[in-house]
């Protein structure tokens, strides 16, 4: 039993290992990349919903999409991300479908891994509460209103009958807009 608990150990260990090296090398493939991630608001976009490697999701999320002040609206970022419908149109007729793939996978990726979390109800961790009391008053109610209004949402999708990954991705699109709400109170660190 001790074997197995350290051979999962390890594969965490090494899980880990490979997450960071991917989130460097996307940090490094950018023409400006700010000196630390924690920078552009990180801290404060992990606290919509404590789950899993929600640090490790934030950083890869900053480090693939930068500065989020450069996006006027939220819509913007969505398109940047990639989680807007496509739309047929012709005429009068408008037919909208699944979501265009055309942005940035990897934080795209990481918006829809971080929105399996709130098929659980909104809490705050008592490790997390710690952390949350730090933060601004504007992104703490930013914070909880996401985690509520985006567990409902997840709920009542998911009760309607939609498929768990179409809510998923809905709730992952939502998500990225109060990223940006979040993103418009926390302003980058200049180097």
């Amino acid at each position: 039993m001790a074997t197995q608990s350290r051979a999962q150990r390890r594969a965490h260990e090494e899980r880990v290992k490979s997450r960071t090296r991917r989130v460097m090398r996307l940090w490094a493939g950018r023409r400006s990349a700010p000196v630390d991630p924690r920078e552009l608001g990180v801290n404060a976009s992990t606290h919509c919903r404590p789950c899993g490697c929600w640090m490790c999701q934030a950083d890869t999320f900053v480090a693939a999409v930068g500065d989020l002040g450069r996006f006027e609206t939220p819509r913007q970022l969505m398109a940047y991300v990639g989680l807007v419908p496509s739309e047929y149109s012709s005429g009068g007729s408008i037919r909208r479908g699944g979501i265009t793939k055309t942005g940035n996978s990897e934080a795209r990726r990481m918006l829809v891994e971080a929105s399996w979390c709130y098929r659980y109800p909104a809490r705050v961790a008592m490790k997390k509460a710690e952390i949350i009391i730090e933060l601004p008053k504007p992104v703490r109610d930013i914070a909880w209103k996401a985690q509520t209004r985006l567990c409902d949402r997840f709920r009542r999708l998911t009760v309607r009958g939609k498929k768990p990954t179409v809510v998923a991705t809905a709730v992952a699109r939502e998500l990225c807009g109060f990223i940006w709400a979040i993103g418009q109170q926390v302003s980058p660190a200049m180097p």
